[in-house]
Order: C-alpha cells, then sequence, then structure tokens
C-alpha cells in the first residue's frame, strides 16, 4: 500500500505528545471518571466473558458478571452525583486492590445504555480486561489494563490514517491534539474504537478518491466501512468525503466508496437484526426541568417527526443553537462527567490551536465545490447525530434534543478544517499550532490531576459559579 509524505519533525512530536498525554490520562483519571464508564466497562467486560448479545431479565439489561467487578464502582468509585466534593486519593485505589476476595459471587450488572452497541467497540477493552484477568490482577488492574489496551488501539488507528490520508495530516493531528480526544480514547470508552476508525475511515476514503487506488487500500475500505457503520452508523456518511465531483474522470471510484459504504449499511442492519432489533429504553435527567424521565421508544419518537417535519426541524435548529456553546467547550475538553471545565483561556488556546492547524495549509488543492462538499458532509453527519440522540435519546415528542455532547462531533472536525485549509501553508503557522496544542495538553493534564487528586471537584452541569474573573480564567472549575 502507497504511503503519504514522510513525517516531519514537528509532525512527530506533535503524535508524541498525543500518546504521552493519552497513557496519563488512562493512568491519571480515576475509575468511572469518562461519561457512562461505568456501562462501557460492565459490557466489555461482558464481551470478554463471552457475553456478544446482551441479556433480558424482565425490565432489565445486562449480564451476570462477577460481584467484584459490579462493587467495584458501586462500591469502590461511584458516579452518581450528590452535591459532595469528591477527591481522590492512593488509599482509595489500595483498598480497591484487595477488596475481590470479600466478593465472591456474581450479580446481574445493568448497562441499558450501551446494550445495542456493537462488539467490535468493546473487543479491545475486552481484550484488555481478559490480559490482566490472565496475569492474574484484581478487578481494578484489569481495569487498568483494559484502559491501556483500548488507548493502544486507538493510536494506532491514529498512525494508520496519518500515514494513509494522501494530504492535510494536520488535520487529523489537530484534532487530535484537543484534551477531550487523548482523555476519551485513554477510558474504556467506545470513543477509542469510533474515532480511530473514522480517522482512518475518512483517511481511506480520501485516499481512495485522490489517488490511484490499490489492492491493499481497496481492501483496507471494505473492512473499515463495516467497523465504521457498527462503531455508530451516523458516522457512515464520512466516507462519502472521497466522492468527487464532476465524476466523468473519477467514476469506477465513486462507485467503490458508494459500494463499500453501502457494505457497512447492510452489516450495520444485520448486527441490529441480529441483536434482536430491540431498543432499550432507560430513565435520563431532563435538561429542561431537571426531573428523571424516560427515553422513547424509537418508532414512536420517529412518528412524531414524521407528522412534523417542519417542527422537528424548528426543535432541531432551536437545539443547537442553544446547545452550541456547550458542544465547544466538551468537543476541547470538559472532564470528569461533564463536570470539570479548563481554565477558560485554554479555550481560546485550543480556537488558536485548530485555527493554526488550518493555516498549515493541505499541500493540494481542491474546488469550492469540493470544499462545499465536505462541510455539506460534515453538516449532514452532525445533524444525523443529533436526530439519532432525539430519536433513542428523548422523552417523547420532546420539543429539545437531548444527551448530544460535544465529543461525538470529534470524528468530523478533521474533514471541516481540511476544507478550509488552504493549498500552502501560511509561514509559521505549524511551528504555532503545535506550540498551543502542546501548553493546551499540559494545562488540561494539570487540570485533571488537581481537580481529581489535589483540590475536589463537584460533579455538576453547566457554567459554575465564580467569584474572581481572574481565577476563572487561569484555574480549572473547581477552583473557582
Amino acid at each position: 500500500m502507497a504511503i503519504a509524505a514522510p513525517w516531519s519533525r514537528l509532525e512527530r512530536i506533535v503524535f508524541l505528545a498525543v500518546c504521552l498525554a493519552t497513557l496519563f490520562f488512562a493512568l491519571l483519571t480515576p475509575p468511572f471518571q469518562a461519561p457512562d464508564e461505568n456501562q462501557h466497562y460492565m459490557k466489555a467486560l461482558a464481551l470478554s466473558q463471552g457475553h456478544v448479545v446482551t441479556e433480558v431479565h424482565g425490565d432489565r439489561i445486562g449480564a451476570e458478571l462477577p460481584r467484584a467487578a459490579v462493587d467495584l464502582h458501586a462500591v469502590d468509585f461511584p458516579t452518581e452525583p450528590d452535591g459532595q466534593r469528591h477527591r481522590y486519593d492512593k488509599t482509595m485505589i489500595e483498598r480497591a486492590w484487595a477488596a475481590d476476595a470479600a466478593r465472591p459471587g456474581t450479580r446481574f450488572a445493568e448497562f441499558p445504555n450501551v446494550a445495542s452497541y456493537a462488539p467490535t467497540l468493546y473487543a479491545p477493552g475486552a481484550v484488555g480486561l481478559a490480559i490482566g484477568d490472565a496475569l492474574g490482577l484484581p478487578r481494578i488492574g484489569a481495569f487498568y489494563a483494559g484502559r491501556i489496551v483500548n488507548a493502544l488501539t486507538a493510536l494506532l488507528l491514529l498512525v494508520a490514517a496519518l500515514r494513509l490520508i494522501p494530504f492535510g495530516r494536520m488535520a487529523l493531528l489537530g484534532t487530535a491534539l484537543l484534551p477531550t480526544f487523548c482523555y476519551q480514547i485513554g477510558s474504556l470508552s467506545p470513543d477509542a474504537v469510533i474515532n480511530g476508525v473514522g480517522f482512518l475511515g475518512l483517511a481511506l476514503a480520501l485516499r481512495i478518491g485522490f489517488m490511484a487506488p490499490d489492492r491493499a487500500s481497496i481492501a483496507a475500505t471494505l473492512i473499515t466501512a463495516p467497523l465504521l457503520a457498527l462503531a455508530k452508523g451516523v458516522y457512515l456518511p464520512l466516507m462519502a468525503a472521497g466522492l468527487r465531483w464532476p465524476a466523468r474522470f473519477t467514476l469506477s471510484r465513486n462507485v467503490l466508496i458508494l459500494g463499500t459504504m453501502l457494505l457497512g449499511a447492510v452489516i450495520f442492519a444485520v448486527w441490529m437484526k441480529a441483536n434482536g432489533g430491540s431498543q432499550a429504553l432507560y430513565h435520563i435527567t431532563s435538561r429542561k426541568t431537571g426531573e428523571s424521565v424516560l427515553t422513547a421508544p424509537l418508532a414512536q419518537q420517529l412518528a412524531v417527526i414524521l407528522a412534523d417535519p417542519a417542527g422537528y426541524a424548528r426543535i432541531l435548529a432551536s437545539s443547537i443553537v442553544e446547545r452550541a456553546p456547550v458542544y465547544a467547550l466538551q468537543i476541547v475538553g470538559r472532564f470528569g462527567w461533564n463536570a470539570i471545565l479548563l481554565p477558560l483561556l485554554a479555550y481560546p488556546l485550543a480556537l488558536l490551536m485548530l485555527g493554526s492547524a488550518v493555516l498549515s495549509g493541505s499541500a493540494a488543492r481542491f474546488s469550492l465545490g469540493q470544499r462545499l462538499w465536505w462541510l455539506a458532509i460534515a453538516l449532514g453527519t452532525a445533524l444525523l447525530i443529533e436526530t439519532a440522540m432525539y430519536l433513542t435519546g428523548t422523552p417523547l415528542g420532546a420539543d429539545y434534543v437531548q444527551g448530544t455532547q460535544g465529543r461525538y462531533f470529534l470524528p468530523l472536525l478533521p474533514l471541516v478544517l481540511l476544507a478550509l485549509m488552504p493549498a500552502d501553508p501560511l509561514r509559521g503557522a505549524r511551528l504555532l499550532c503545535v506550540g498551543a496544542g502542546l501548553a493546551l495538553l499540559i494545562i488540561a493534564i494539570l487540570s485533571a490531576w488537581d481537580s481529581f487528586w489535589v483540590h475536589g471537584f463537584v460533579t455538576a452541569d453547566g457554567m459554575p459559579p465564580h467569584s474572581s474573573i481572574t481565577r476563572a480564567l487561569l484555574l480549572p472549575s473547581p477552583r473557582w
């Protein structure tokens, strides 16, 4: 398989920084302090023990798992918001390390939010957990082994994407420098696979569309498209980035890309059918009322949209406008269960980093139509993400979209940056991008260390109150 241009020294520095930050977050972040990591852990553990499809016990959805594993979250590291300040210390790890012997037997573990997710999303974490078991580690030791294998998988996928993308490598590296990217792939979250496969699918689609495809790249695309669809079907349109307009000279390549996307869609449909085709309903806290509400059955929510498409379009538009500032903060970095904000100066620093990544240039020229096509794909995929959350994560007939998080848009960001890149770099842009990105990661690491292990934090959504603008600008939100 042909490889893109050799990496520059700055690009190698950026990738090394991403690797170090990711592994640092994997070890620094307390157990279950990534969003829904408790459920992701149970799903990965179930897969490691041979449960490919989740079990249904009455109104409970999950699997029978070792009690020691279930209590690791329920007893040792609970995450339910209680309005209290939480601060972790090494004695908590030591107690959990020695607790397994007093917790024999099994318990039924529920993970309804992730019940329908494909096992491919959890395979790396499951392998890590199995390795931990094989080494005789306690449950918390195996938990960290699962995190590390999950992180290494995402980094390997990132390497593959960086080597294969035919132009605009800084679009991928700029996204990878965001603290949220490193934080999420350094957890047991399936974001490790979603982001990695999303980057790889985009790189392969661009390679086929803009370079002479060889057998290896075609074979890799035929494997990656189904993996991307199984990651989350809404991301499959990313591969349409390889389509070129007008197509009179590239018709066969367009057909190949569309064919792989169709294959991915079919395999996704087969998995959903094999998984029972059912949706697991679960309770959420309404972001409008603060009350506990039940998510809607997909068919009934879809009927709401079809009954009044214009009304749904208004809901979509108002939700995006209302939540856009939150998405921006979460895309850059908001740790814990969206509880810990970085110092506010970190967010314009991230904008500077992404802007200079754009000005680093793509080393390739594209028509305005091609750039608009890429932006249309990114926008359309973003609307699909919002619609998927309305269908599966929002109360029936609600006038808002519930549950969308900024990190869901990370796989789209490289395509947006690429669409904005000039062909030729602005002098000094790459150096500025790397400098701003490294500073951002250092700020994020120090913020996580201080908030989790030194000062403590309170799990609460929204903008925390602050008594000093200076503190808000220079310190993480628990210090405000």
